[in-house]
């Protein structure tokens, strides 16, 4: 009799369902502040494994009981590497604008000749910002490489942006003056 009532704990199987819907069959050890402790639900003599808390939609006991996990205060659910680069292109939008002296020094140069312009258009265009000059809003979370290269990808875009449409202005302004002395000249 008690063979069996210790094979059945052996046996028993507890699910965790993920936040994607994924279904890992465990055996649960212990449920913490901050991971979830389980083994493999046929061999309990097995290595141990953990699961962040914040990963996980529920628990489905052996016995049927559901038990929903709730991040504990203070810990943030889990991002994912997507969502985190699309917030540093978002936060690059809302926050960088350390490329007004790449900007401004290509229109004071393309102003004098749009030939020699294009140096300095094409390099800062083509470098990436510096770290002092993109304005990053959250120091902790810029040392995620996700979110790090999402921020950093979209100021170089912004960087470019800016230079390139000084640039056409300033061609513009010399076309118009181009115009303006062959008319006066005639």
């Amino acid at each position: 009799m008690l063979f069996f009532s210790g094979c059945s704990g052996v046996f028993s199987q507890d699910t965790i369902v993920l936040k994607n819907s994924s279904k890992i069959p465990v055996s649960i050890e212990e449920i913490g502040d901050a991971e979830i402790r389980y083994s493999n639900y046929l061999d309990r003599d097995a290595p141990s494994f953990a699961i962040s808390r914040s990963d996980v939609d529920y628990i489905v006991y052996a016995d049927g009981f559901t038990e929903k996990m709730t991040a504990p205060a203070g810990e943030t659910p889990a991002v994912s590497p997507r969502e985190l680069y699309r917030q540093g292109e978002a936060d690059a939008i809302r926050y960088y604008n350390g490329y007004k002296g790449a900007r401004t020094g290509t229109l004071v140069v393309s102003l004098l000749s749009p030939l020699v312009g294009l140096v300095p258009a094409i390099a800062c265009s083509a470098t990436t910002p510096n770290d002092i000059n993109l304005c990053y809003p959250d120091t902790q979370l810029f040392h995620n490489p996700d979110y790090q290269h999402g921020y950093i990808r979209q100021s170089r875009r912004i960087k470019s942006g800016k230079v390139w449409t000084n640039w056409f202005v300033a061609f513009g302004v010399n076309v118009v003056l181009v115009l303006v002395m062959q008319g006066s000249a005639n």
